[in-house]
């Protein structure tokens, strides 16, 4: 992969005792995905975010998968979360609201957002299979809880109707990419979009 422009950019690494981490992301790139979590199907997921929402990303994890996925998955959730709240900075200029309703076959996905420095995660999603592969399903709902509480996003995901669950998954992944991209776009403005003067 070529190097990463030097635009809007968060860089952040974590070391604990379960994981390691280093994750760069692009908030202007163009869907480049260079990607090793140490899991594969939030792999796939992550690189689907990348390519819809027309970021470069690039991670590197290694976590004690060995016992579950739980503490990558969301370590890596806090370093995304982290990596969108410094790529913003101060968060001028922004458009701050996000949403996309995304189709996936069955699947009908809305997913929106504020870039309000005010953490809540809502996420009313039902999937049947407790496990896709050797993933297990719910740790999106950690992975998004750690992303808004790191990243200071009002995010709300909802599953409007579908029944298979790498399809729900892959719409809510797909529409909270292009969601971020609408909510990060740059508009002619000073300074924050918000009546306080600062977000």
């Amino acid at each position: 992969m070529d190097t990463f422009e030097n635009k809007r950019r968060g860089t952040v690494g974590r070391k604990t005792k379960e994981t390691d981490i280093t994750l760069d992301l692009v908030l202007d790139g163009g869907g480049r995905a260079e990607i090793d979590s140490g899991v594969p199907f939030l792999d796939h997921m992550l690189t689907l975010f990348t390519v819809h929402g027309f970021f470069d990303l690039k991670l590197k994890a290694e976590g004690d998968t060995e016992i579950d996925d739980h503490h990558t998955v969301e370590d890596i959730g806090i370093c995304f979360g982290l990596a969108i709240s410094k790529a913003l900075g101060d968060k001028s200029c922004i458009a701050r609201y996000g949403s996309c309703y995304l189709p996936m076959d069955e699947t009908l996905a809305r997913v929106v957002l504020d870039i309000s420095n005010r953490p809540y995660l809502h996420y009313d999603v039902s999937v049947k299979e407790q496990k896709l592969g050797t993933f297990d399903t719910f740790l999106c709902k950690e992975f998004f809880r750690a992303v808004c509480q790191h990243g200071g996003l009002t995010l709300h995901i909802d599953l409007l109707h579908g029944e298979n669950g790498h399809h729900i998954l892959e719409a809510i992944f797909k529409g909270f990419g292009r969601a971020l991209d609408s909510a990060t776009s740059e508009l002619q403005i000073t300074g924050s979009l918000s009546s306080k003067g600062c977000l």
